[in-house]
């Protein structure tokens, strides 16, 4: 099949997410929150903060007193202890970060700004109205949401949510992603190959990849290249209820690619099998029941750079993520006169670097081969030519996808 008859890569992503739904939704604790999804908008059961309180430590005083001379400190207001009562004309209270503001004070006479003398305080010139004042609501309105559905829970997240007074949260089922490695050539780490088998890695990247989109994965490990254990190993799949089977190798045209047949022997519709991209041609997409089909290339690089382009949006789409999609590239300098590119997307690893005028440098990797993984750990960016692409020369802009 010629390239210019493969399905482009943003077709096959459209493809991929368009039979995405989002899955059922379950109730965590915020301890166990991080990154998991937000079924349902937020609302705060609180105001943030619930009066007006102090900015900095000090003292709160009423601006206008300040013109006329000293005023009388008369008391104290700490965080969690409020002073109590209004402040009266002519008179200040002692004020620390975060506590109550009292009625009638409308600034925050700074620490250092003060002149405390005999309990009365004198100031220099410079205090105004509001200064240094959190209003009540400042961050937040009881009622209001703040989080909303298809939010990534992160550290920022799950703060505004404790702060909220959310104990539990409403999140989107984790989907379950199934991993079948085939390949007679493969072998566990930590095993002893024979002379012609390599150690299995796509397993391990491809987990980490589903497992940071958001994913429970099951391994279940390396099946021989033979079609009945192939299918014994879709059957074990499907009977773990998996959401995505992700099959590793065998997706190809040899005599001993079998996945493919061994899927439409299980039932599979088959959506599409190659596209226009390099590395990672070779990928299946399809539907056996409810699961959704991704079979991703044998070489180790082209495994994971499919991961990248279709898992991982699959896996937010599934727990609602309105932005699994969204476009991930951004704009660099070239580092490196770069050739024409043909009929297929290029990811190239890169690494990243500042020139001397602070810009941001991609240079590729001198080989790119599928399946070098020293050139991949070492990259920080994959730097993506199009199809057709004319020859770029060092320093013209460039695309890249950050590692």
């Amino acid at each position: 099949m010629s390239d210019n008859k493969l399905l482009a890569v943003d077709d096959a992503l459209a493809r991929v997410l368009a039979g995405a739904t989002r899955l059922g939704e379950e109730t965590v604790a915020l301890a166990d929150a991080r990154g998991r999804t937000l079924s349902r908008d937020l609302v705060a059961r609180r105001t943030q903060p619930p009066v007006d309180v102090s900015a900095m430590d000090g003292y709160a005083v009423h601006v206008a007193d300040l013109a006329r001379g000293p005023v009388k400190i008369v008391g104290e207001s700490a965080a969690g202890h409020g002073y109590g009562a209004p402040l009266g004309p002519g008179e200040a209270v002692r004020i620390f970060t975060g506590a109550p503001v009292p009625d009638g004070a409308d600034a925050i006479l700074l620490q250092e700004d003060a002149e405390v003398e005999a309990g009365n305080g004198g100031v220099k010139p410079g205090a105004s109205a509001g200064n240094h004042i959190r209003t009540a609501g400042l961050d937040f309105r009881e009622g209001a949401a703040a989080l909303f559905a298809g939010t990534r829970l992160g550290f920022a997240e799950l703060a505004l949510a404790a702060a909220m007074n959310h104990a539990m949260l409403p999140v989107a089922r984790r989907p379950r992603v199934a991993l079948l490695a085939a390949g007679d050539e493969l072998v566990p780490p930590g095993a002893e190959p024979g002379p012609s088998q390599i150690i299995s890695t796509n397993n391990f990247a491809v987990a980490a990849i589903a497992e940071e989109a958001g994913a429970e994965v099951i391994d279940f490990g390396i099946f021989r290249d033979d079609l009945a254990e192939l299918e014994r190993a879709i059957g074990i799949a499907r009977e773990a209820q998996a959401d995505i089977l992700v099959t590793l190798g065998g997706a190809s045209v040899g005599d001993r690619d079998l996945l493919r047949p061994a899927l439409a022997r299980q039932g599979m519709t088959l959506d599409f099998w190659k596209i226009a991209m390099r590395p990672g041609k070779p990928l299946i997409s399809g539907r056996l029941g409810d699961a959704h089909i991704l079979g991703l290339p044998g070489n180790p690089v082209a495994s994971i750079v499919c991961a990248l382009v279709f898992l991982a949006p699959l896996i937010r789409a599934l727990q609602g993520d309105p932005g699994s999609g969204a476009d991930p590239t951004e704009t660099a300098i070239a580092g490196a006169d770069l050739p024409a590119n043909k009929g297929r997307r290029d990811y190239m690893r890169a690494t990243l670097a500042k020139d001397a005028e602070g810009r941001l440098v991609a240079t590729p990797m001198p080989m790119q081969d599928s399946s070098l993984l020293t050139e991949l750990a070492r990259s920080q960016a994959l730097l993506i030519r199009e199809p057709g692409d004319a020859p770029l020369p060092a320093g013209a802009p460039c695309r890249i996808w950050r590692l």
